[in-house]
């Protein structure tokens, strides 16, 4: 990628310093776009970027993307059955203590 004018190199200077301090895991979808912007705007007219390397680097977010929520959704399904173990657990003991209570009233 060539930068042709001093103005796109010092807005992508102001952007890099937007952005100080976060790491890779923090990146999401607007910061592909924003990214994906950037490049299109700097590219070279006479020799622009081949879309195939453009689809593959859209196909790859998207894919990435997928698998990020898919995790969310696993980690929400796992904390519910955590809860829903721990919330049988307690009735489980609750119920067993009934029954030792009833027992013991009946031996006496």
């Amino acid at each position: 990628m060539t930068v042709t004018s001093a103005t796109a190199s010092s807005s992508a200077t102001n952007q890099t310093n937007n952005t100080t301090g976060r790491g890779y895991g923090d990146l999401g979808q607007s910061d592909f776009f924003r990214l994906l912007t950037v490049q299109l705007q700097q590219q070279d007219p006479t020799d622009p970027v081949d879309n195939t390397d453009m689809l593959a680097q859209m196909a790859q977010f998207t894919a990435l993307s997928n698998s990020n929520e898919t995790n969310d959704t696993l980690k929400e399904i796992s904390s519910k059955l955590d809860m829903l173990n721990a919330t049988q657990s307690a009735a489980a003991a609750v119920s067993a203590a009934r029954d030792a209570a009833a027992a013991a009233a009946s031996d006496d």
